[in-house]
């Protein structure tokens, strides 16, 4: 290294020092000094000047962080990632109070940076204001008239349940993975409502597009790139970062490329699936002269980019924690075996059986309950100065309704830590509804594809276990299965293998 190397680096790191020296001194200054706002805003831990409380938290498990902080600052509180300051909402009760009671003031979506450099304020995920409404309201009343929640959604989702046993099939019973297939199945629905068609598992293309998801999932929830989204002038070095924007800009270009594919063989009065509709809403307005219209290609791309990946990974990670868990819990597994058995035999399962499986439906829930997909929810942030639960919180504030706190909430859940389904059921063993059940979050924001969600995991759990029995590979025992979840934007198992033995 050169003497001139040298001093640079020497005075870099002397700046630095003396930037950091003097954020300390205004910190301690401000803090014990000045006019005081006479609103009390939510407690929190004391954060340090620029890292605020990110040496307080694991990066890899915030949600047990800020748990862990509820139980010293209560309900309502603040906390600095980084330079960022967030309120969290901890509890049912306080969730239900902000998202439900306060749904206008509670009820705007706070964006991350590498999400907001790619979506711009388009979309239906991560957006406000007009754009975001008429979004949302398109894409629910089009994805319902596509069968989302209706029998005709039902048909697609069993056929695709035949898909995937014949691929479990294949294993002859051996140890296997079934993130793949998993998630393959659950595109696939999403597919077919909004392209208008479904893929074959072996297709590369499909193949490709799901793998990409599946790796983007990760690296969004990796600590390098939660710090990138907190100094963005820092981080844009960061590999993950880089490797995440080439995964995205790759399906952007896919897709495009299936769009005008769509829009050549578009006829307007026979809608092959949503992004049909959106072409032909896009070209009347056109036809208007509507020159001011949401209806744009941005907007159908980002649109659609959230529906596959809202729609296709949280499915089927939590279809993939229940068969881990069927695995884990044998005796759970049998019980669930005897009713199906009872009740529905080898016919093919309908929606309608459910209300004559309270058991099995019990276990589904818990499931989800236990699974816990998407623990911090998705940022929300306040429309305006409100005052809740005497705390003044500002306008603009990011807000982390955090859904382990109701999920795992004690006061609402007689063994929160442990796999029960017996939360989901009566003395007399009738399933019974909670309040607390909030997996799809709730209020304005609450999941678009709830209906389509709940109707997937029915039928594909109940004909995955009317089919196999689900145990650990051989030479490890159900204690030895591993209930922790891995690194990602959503609660994952870590990788595991299982085998799936025909019943007879």
């Amino acid at each position: 290294m050169s003497a001139l190397e040298v001093l640079l680096q020497s005075f870099c790191s002397a700046s630095l020092l003396g930037t950091l020296l003097v954020l300390v001194l205004v910190y301690f200054i401000s803090t014990r000094s000045g006019p005081q706002d006479e609103r009390r805003e939510p407690p929190g831990p004391r954060a340090l000047p620029l890292l605020g409380n990110l040496l307080q938290l694991d990066l890899s498990r915030p949600d047990c962080s800020l748990l862990e902080f509820s139980r010293h600052f209560g309900s309502v509180f603040t906390v600095h990632f980084g330079p960022k300051k967030v309120v969290v909402l901890a509890g049912y009760q306080t969730v239900k109070e902000a998202l439900v009671e306060h749904a206008e003031e509670f009820g705007e979506r706070d964006s991350v940076q590498i999400l907001h450099e790619i979506n711009q304020g388009h979309g239906v995920l991560w957006t406000n204001g007009d754009s975001w409404r008429e979004m949302r309201r398109f894409s629910l009343m089009n994805l319902k008239d596509f069968g989302m929640g209706r029998k005709v959604c039902e048909d697609k989702i069993i056929e695709e349940s035949h898909h995937l046993m014949r691929v479990f099939q294949s294993h002859g019973g051996r140890a296997f993975d079934s993130t793949l297939p998993m998630n393959y199945s659950t595109a696939n629905i999403i597919c077919s409502m909004v392209y208008g068609d479904r893929f074959d598992y072996e297709d590369p293309h499909f193949q490709a597009m799901v793998s990409r998801l599946n790796e983007n999932v990760l690296l969004l929830g990796s600590p390098s790139v939660q710090v990138y989204n907190l100094f963005p002038w820092l981080g844009k070095w960061f590999a993950n970062r880089r490797r995440f924007r080439q995964l995205y800009d790759v399906n952007i270009q896919e897709n495009l490329q299936t769009f005008r594919q769509l829009e050549e063989t578009l006829n307007p009065h026979l809608c092959r699936g949503f992004v049909d509709a959106f072409l032909v809403r896009k070209q009347s307005l056109e036809d208007s002269n509507v020159t001011d219209s949401h209806f744009h290609n941005t907007n159908l791309l980002m649109t659609v980019l959230h529906l596959f990946a809202a729609g296709t990974e949280t499915t089927a990670t939590t279809l993939r924690w229940g068969l881990l868990l069927m695995s884990k819990y044998p005796a759970i597994q049998q019980r669930v075996h005897q009713e199906l058995s009872a009740v529905v035999g080898r016919r093919q399962i309908q929606v309608e059986d459910r209300k004559n499986l309270p058991y099995t439906d019990a276990v589904i829930h818990e499931i989800q309950r236990f699974a816990n997909i998407i623990p911090l929810s998705l940022p929300h942030r306040t429309s305006r100065d409100v005052t809740f639960q005497g705390h003044f919180i500002r306008k603009g504030t990011t807000v982390y309704p955090l859904l382990t706190s109701v999920l795992y909430d004690p006061s609402q859940w007689e063994t929160p830590d442990s796999f029960n389904p017996r939360h989901f059921l009566d003395n007399q063993g009738r399933f019974v509804k909670r309040d607390a059940f909030l997996p799809f979050s709730a209020g304005r924001r609450v999941c678009l594809g709830e209906s389509l969600a709940r109707m997937e995991l029915f039928i594909f759990f109940t004909s995955l276990l009317q089919s196999f029995r689900f145990s650990p590979p051989p030479g490890v025992s159900e204690e030895e299965l591993d209930l922790s979840p891995r690194v990602g934007f959503t609660r994952n198992p870590r990788a595991h293998q299982l085998c799936a033995v025909p019943r007879e």
